[in-house]
């Protein structure tokens, strides 16, 4: 196991996580007028209600299901007698789906921002980053499906949901359950932990106020009039 698999898969998270938790913490403290979406309805409406839906029902579906299906411990599905290799295949399933739908929702989005003169003038250096990183990410996760179901005994699920469950609970030796996994699963993991990296600069931080109210699933939508 080399020094930079070492690094990345072992030190590399916990870097992203204090940037993450920190980050969003002082820019809530120094910068709270910029703590919004920055909705851009009132510029060019477009296809913003179909590409916002999927791409959000997609990322949500995505976001809980990594957190499901890799930090429930391995003894939790042998209990409830959940093979390995089923346990793979609804994942692969999953997936495939909420990744298809986050996928079209980002390209509605990404066609319709750069498709407007209005919404390219405002849109900033930041914004780009982010849409494109989360679209690289999601490409790579979707690519790992294909380097799932050439081995559906389920062994890199289980190598993977041992190397989040050590890290999310600061135990050493994380780096080396992954250390033979498909370099397209180090390659998306690599940009998962990134992405936290670059939460707390941009506009992302407006998940934390979803997250931190019980009556955001059942909100009525923002309504931008004209007079």
């Amino acid at each position: 196991m080399s020094y930079l698999h070492q690094f990345i898969f072992g030190i590399y998270p916990y870097i992203a996580l204090a940037i993450f938790l920190l980050g969003s913490l002082i820019r809530f403290d120094r910068e709270q007028y910029t703590w919004k979406s920055e909705s851009s309805q009132l510029l060019y409406r477009g296809s913003l209600r179909t590409g916002n839906i999927l791409f959000h029902v997609g990322i949500l579906g995505l976001f809980f299901g990594h957190a499901v299906g890799l930090l429930t411990p391995v003894w939790v599905w042998d209990a409830l007698g959940i093979t390995h290799s089923l346990k793979q295949i609804v994942a692969m399933v999953a997936g495939g789906v909420m990744g298809g739908l986050c996928l079209i929702g980002i390209l509605i989005l990404l066609a319709r921002r750069f498709a407007s003169d209005r919404l390219r003038a405002v849109t900033t250096f930041k914004d780009k980053i982010v849409l494109l990183w989360i679209l690289a990410t999601l490409l790579l996760g979707l690519f790992s499906i294909y380097a799932s179901a050439s081995h559906t005994d389920g062994h890199v699920m289980v190598q993977l949901m041992n190397w989040a469950q050590h890290i999310l609970t600061l135990r050493g030796g994380a780096a080396q359950f992954i250390a033979d996994a498909p370099l397209i699963f180090k390659l998306h993991l690599f940009m998962g932990m990134s992405l936290f990296v670059i939460f707390p600069f941009t506009r992302l931080v407006h998940v934390w106020s979803g997250f931190g109210t019980v009556t955001y699933l059942g909100r009525a939508f923002q309504l931008v009039r004209r007079r």
